[in-house]
């Protein structure tokens, strides 16, 4: 088992995102989602630093809590391929809003890049871009513990 990194994870060194191939891997995981209980799916996908996309969709479950988002399928998906940072993260949601992660995925998504490109499509086309630090601007991070 590796042990969890310390210190900042450094912004990655800036490498290219195919946003459209992004957002199609996120819109194929849409696809698989299994929201019945809000009605909404969510499709996600993550890119690694070496351009790598790993997608997963939401999962409810009538025990809400504990239900699983997109996001972090996606991740948990990238890290059990070897993926430790990511870059860049595609949402797409059978909403016409354009969803940016939830509070829980901000964090875990901020485990493995600060300064995360997040892109999110709404159901109409539209997209929004933000990045992680923004989202999440006072993170707990690995330096808190110590």
């Amino acid at each position: 088992m590796n042990a969890p990194p310390t210190g900042a994870i450094p912004p990655p060194s800036d490498p290219e995102v195919d946003e459209a191939a992004l957002l199609a891997a996120a819109r194929g995981a849409l696809d698989a989602a299994y929201g019945p209980y809000s009605g909404v799916r969510v499709g996600a996908a993550v890119q690694d630093e070496d351009g790598r996309v790993f997608a997963g969709c939401n999962v409810e479950n009538a025990s809400y809590g504990l239900t699983v988002c997109a996001e972090r399928n996606a991740v948990a998906r990238a890290v059990g391929e070897g993926a430790r940072r990511l870059v860049a993260v595609a949402i797409a949601t059978s909403r016409p809003d354009r969803l940016p992660p939830c509070g829980a995925c901000r964090q875990v998504l901020r485990e493995f890049s600060e300064e995360l490109l997040v892109v999110s499509e709404g159901s109409d086309g539209g997209t929004s871009r933000w990045r992680l630090s923004e989202l999440l601007p006072q993170a707990f991070r690995a330096d808190d513990l110590a």
